[in-house]
């Protein structure tokens, strides 16, 4: 498989700065600044693509894990809320929360439960989240 990428630059003191982003493959590219950060600025910043990545993985995972028991969603839409918290040690992600909805025929939702936990805990960004940060789960399904 090959190596994704994206990168960025910033210029400037830290709050007064600035940096723009872009995604390796250009589907993505834009400035992001203190304030887009850290408080209600124009522009984008880690966390959010740090959401993105975990939203679109979750779904996919999602989708495959119930691909795998049988069924086959309609939908699967997923957000992610990433919390930055200011800590004793600095700046840090303590906590994900997933929040799925998905529509998919014919499945009960204990099953739809147990499998979207499944998919929670072995989507690849959850993988590599899951050791600093606290990933809940809010799965929600729309039609059986």
């Amino acid at each position: 498989m090959p190596a994704r990428k994206a990168d960025a630059r910033w210029e400037g003191s830290l709050q007064d700065g600035k940096g723009h982003m872009r995604l390796g493959n250009g589907a993505y590219e834009g400035p992001y600044s203190f304030k887009s950060r850290f408080e209600d600025g124009d522009g984008t910043n880690p966390e959010e693509l740090v959401a993105a990545a975990h939203a679109g993985c979750y779904s996919m995972a999602l989708s495959g894990a119930l691909g795998r028991a049988g069924f086959t969603p309609n939908s699967v839409s997923t957000t992610a809320n990433v919390h930055l918290n200011k800590t004793d040690e600095g700046f840090r992600v303590q906590k994900i929360d997933l929040v799925t909805e998905a529509d998919i025929p014919g499945i009960d939702d204990a099953q739809f439960q147990e499998i979207a936990d499944t998919a929670k805990r072995t989507c690849p960004i959850s993988v590599l989240l899951g050791g600093s940060a606290e990933i809940t789960l809010d799965a929600k399904l729309t039609s059986s």
